[in-house]
């Protein structure tokens, strides 16, 4: 047989399996955090709490909850929440940790879940579902650790790759959740990154995860999730794109960093990606407090808490001032000084 035959046998057998958790019944309460199994891993200065919830399938998933060591059961302000959709095939927990020990330098908390799609799990792309329990993550947390106290006004969205294509998507739709939002080198077409797919190379490391050609496997896990190629359905795919809420986002008003780099080999092409994204944005509304970070790195390396993390959360104030001073290799488009003005006519609805 083939090599592409031990492919897409590899790409089935986990689709399958992921189907098959997607389809488990759901309880009565459904999205809301589950008290049971909660475990803490404390890491220096840094505490991890590992909740679970039940996701817009019913599947039972967990979520990866950052937190200062200090912040507990009998010390527990109101502090910012930071919701971290991971990247694609990454899991929640290995996301957590490119935090590091930053939610103790600033006193915030992290979320990052496992996410769930229509069909796959760490293969979500932006499924309106995943989008939709991003958005509870505040009360899912609440539910599971009830002496957590999230302050309600400084809610952020924080993801590179496919978790920087869910938090725009999760700003889209729900712009009034966040204070903030930061992509790096986001997929903003979903379309396009689906004929890129078989540009992609896999070495070293690379092989032990897929078997055959790791281009088309992923488009044949894209079409189970979606639920067939673009071609056949334009309005799925649009949905699952960023960009086709660009109105939506530019009227939001919420302040927005969007990080590329020419030199991205899985999001091949950004300035098609998150830089036409970016004056688009521009374009629809001059006012919008949107700012740009250009630089030249690998995919998604910038989101690190040992690289341009701590920059990105300096220019929401999670982080002190002297964090913002590490700009060198960026070419950085501040945001306009004007206040921002919701004047451009949102169109509502998406195509279908």
């Amino acid at each position: 047989m083939s090599s592409s035959w031990f492919g897409l046998r590899s790409v089935f057998a986990v689709a399958l399996a992921a189907a098959l958790v997607a389809g488990a019944p759901a309880p009565a309460s459904r999205g809301l955090g589950d008290t049971s199994e909660t475990k803490v891993v404390r890491h220096g200065k840094i505490a991890i709490w590992t909740i679970h919830y039940r996701s817009h399938t019913g599947a039972r998933r967990a979520a990866y909850v950052v937190l200062p060591r200090w912040y507990g059961p009998r010390a527990h302000p109101a502090i910012p929440l930071v919701i971290s959709p991971h990247g694609r095939g990454v899991s929640g927990r290995a996301n957590a940790f490119l935090w590091r020990g930053l939610p103790a330098v600033g006193n915030f908390a992290v979320v990052s879940p496992e996410g769930q799609g229509r069909k796959l799990g760490r293969y979500s792309w932006g499924a309106e579902g995943q989008v939709a329990d991003l958005a509870r993550m505040p009360q899912i947390i609440r539910a599971a650790l009830p002496w957590v106290k999230v302050d309600r006004r400084r809610i952020y969205a924080f993801g590179g790759s496919m978790g920087g294509q869910e938090t725009l998507l999760l700003l889209a739709r729900h712009p009034r959740l966040l204070a903030g939002a930061a992509a790096f080198d986001a997929v903003a077409d979903f379309r396009l990154q689906y004929s890129q797919f078989p540009r992609l190379r896999c070495a070293g490391a690379c092989r032990k995860q897929w078997v055959g050609e790791m281009g088309k496997s992923l488009q044949s896990l894209a079409r189970l999730e979606i639920g067939g190629p673009p071609h056949e359905y334009p309005g799925r795919w649009a949905r699952r794109s960023p960009y086709t809420y660009r109105r939506q986002i530019a009227a939001s008003c919420v302040p927005l960093q969007l990080w590329w780099s020419p030199a991205d080999r899985v999001v091949i092409g950004q300035g098609k990606q998150s830089g036409r994204l970016f004056w688009e944005l521009r374009k629809l509304n001059p006012t919008a407090p949107i700012e740009a970070f250009v630089g030249f790195w690998i995919h998604s390396h910038e989101m690190n808490a040992n690289t341009r993390l701590p920059l990105a959360l300096a220019r929401f104030g999670l982080l002190p001032e002297r964090f913002e001073q590490s700009i060198v290799g960026l070419h950085i488009v501040r945001p306009p000084a004007a206040p921002c003005g919701r004047t451009i006519p949102v169109q509502p609805g998406v195509v279908r």
